[in-house]
């Protein structure tokens, strides 16, 4: 019984980290792994019973993370800050992203980037687990100090409502943009 215990257990962590990273390939060799390795305690019965079980649960797990991506919302911001103010503003947009993505959890993604010919020109991708994580944002203290610190620095803002049709990122990519 404490056998079977550690392997639900593994089995589930295996889940949970495919809930976070989405990686369908490694999850599920992950779940073999945990089966195969404690294959020789558990009868055959028991084993068969596990692995319908753990099948089931990840196929839930599978429907539920697309169902997720549905709910994402991903946003698109274009701004046109004054020049002679451009690295305040870098620097208050830099502590508002940095302040979201560590402490709230329906961020999922926020990037900024400048046109490399025209720096004034910034674009910011957003993306939000759901509607009430973009809510929510919006009226979080750093977001609200980074309105009003900027807002005498932005000489334009076009706001665009997307829906996602692919996003994928390597699993590194986070510390490659360090």
């Amino acid at each position: 019984m404490i056998k079977l215990f550690f392997i639900l257990h593994n089995t589930l962590f295996a889940l949970l980290n495919f809930n976070r990273h989405h990686n369908y390939k490694s999850t599920i060799l992950d779940i073999i792994h945990i089966i195969w390795k404690n294959y020789e305690p558990l009868q055959m019965k028991t084993l068969l019973k596990l692995s319908s079980l753990i099948l089931a649960i990840v196929t839930l797990s599978i429907c539920n993370s697309y169902a997720q991506n549905k709910n994402l919302v991903v946003r698109i911001a274009k701004l046109k800050i004054d020049s002679t103010q451009l690295q305040e503003y870098n620097a208050a947009l830099k502590e508002e992203i940095e302040a979201a993505v560590r402490v709230e959890p329906g961020v999922l993604s926020l990037y900024a980037v400048a046109e490399k010919d025209n720096p004034t020109s910034i674009t910011i991708f957003e993306i939000y687990a759901n509607a009430d994580a973009f809510n929510s944002h919006r009226e979080t203290p750093h977001f609200k100090k980074y309105k009003n610190t900027t807002q005498q620095m932005v000489q334009s803002l076009e706001l665009l409502e997307t829906v996602p049709i692919v996003l994928a990122t390597k699993p590194d990519v986070k510390k490659k943009l360090k």
